[in-house]
């Protein structure tokens, strides 16, 4: 299963870097869970979930970002943001890459901005 995780968190890496991002940091892990992608847009730091739903009996990748994981999205934004003191003052933002369907035609949707840090 993480094999199919890796592969579309690298799926969503190459597209971000299309679209002009700079990747950062990848699977960065604190006691609260782990930060995907760590990405650079112009000047603000992305922090990017990457979801993965082969069926949407239960909701959509999406519907999988729940409030309890988005604090902890949070609190690994904000580990990160101390080990990297020259970041720290930057604009950030939390953006969810998904993809649903079968691995191989799986349609992928970035929802950029998707949830604010309080």
């Amino acid at each position: 299963m993480r094999a199919i995780g890796n592969a579309f968190e690298q799926r969503a890496c190459a597209e971000l870097e299309r679209a002009g991002l700079k990747l950062l940091a990848r699977n960065y892990n604190t006691r609260f869970g782990e930060l995907d992608l760590v990405m650079l847009d112009g000047n603000t730091i992305v922090f990017v979930e990457v979801r993965y739903r082969k069926h949407s009996a239960h909701g959509d990748a999406a519907a999988s970002v729940t409030a309890s994981k988005r604090t902890k999205l949070i609190k690994a934004a904000e580990f990160w943001l101390a080990e990297n003191p020259k970041r720290a003052n930057s604009i950030c933002r939390f953006d969810i890459f998904t993809y649903d369907g079968l691995p191989e035609n799986a349609r992928g949707t970035w929802l950029c901005d998707a949830f604010e840090a309080n």
